[in-house]
């Protein structure tokens, strides 16, 4: 059974750090495309970024550089490095993945930047 679970958001200042984690099982994690996606209050969901099978990684404009996606395949987890946060970045941050042409998604973590 595949599972997507997300975790690690909560409340931070503007300006300020955090590391979002999503831990994949139930498929074959290695070199298997991972993305990250937020939906905002009151908007829909928007895509961040993306990890590819050969460790690219691409990011939406918004990202200006704040955030560095990554993965661990040992551990069967991608990572979201957001920096420089901006109230605009409070959202519901959720990981998405698709395996046998079918899309599991995770329940989402909420971000609030907000001082």
């Amino acid at each position: 059974q595949v599972q997507v679970v997300e975790s690690g958001g909560g409340l931070v200042q503007p300006g300020g750090s955090v590391r979002l984690s999503c831990v994949a099982f139930g498929f074959t994690f290695t070199g298997r495309p991972m993305w990250w996606y937020r939906a905002a209050p009151g908007k829909g969901r928007e895509w961040v970024a993306v990890l590819l099978g050969n460790n690219q990684t691409n990011y939406a404009d918004f990202v200006k550089g704040r955030f560095t996606a990554s993965r661990t395949n040992s551990k069967y987890e991608v990572y979201l490095q957001m920096d420089s946060l901006e109230p605009e970045d409070t959202a519901v941050y959720y990981c998405q993945s698709r395996a046998s042409g079918v899309d599991y998604w995770g329940r989402g973590t909420q971000v609030t930047v907000s001082s």
